[in-house]
């Protein structure tokens, strides 16, 4: 199993959210408000000057949905280009 972590804009959830449902994925963790700094997207910290803000989406999936998650945040990328999206795959031990 893995965990695979996707940090994105909140502009985007929307596109994100029906990632998670064409791969399959119905369980999820979802934090919104979320500051950060990328290196294509800039800073999200929800100020003034820099009044975006991004989420994180957590989900715990085999090791096939994991690709299939990452192809498609690479193809995300690619159409959405400095908006923000990254995904994180980490092994996943065990999970309750």
């Amino acid at each position: 199993m893995k965990l695979v972590l996707i940090a994105h804009g909140e502009g985007i959830s929307s596109e994100v959210m029906d990632l998670l449902g064409e791969v399959g994925v119905e369980n999820y963790t979802r934090w919104t408000g979320v500051q950060g700094r990328g290196k294509t997207s800039g800073p999200h910290m929800g100020t003034h000057v820099w009044p975006k803000l991004n989420a994180v989406v957590a989900v715990a999936v085999d090791d096939g949905q994991a690709e299939r998650l990452l192809e498609g945040v690479r193809t995300l990328r690619a159409r959405i280009g400095a908006e923000g999206v990254k995904a994180f795959v980490l092994p996943l031990e065990a999970a309750t």
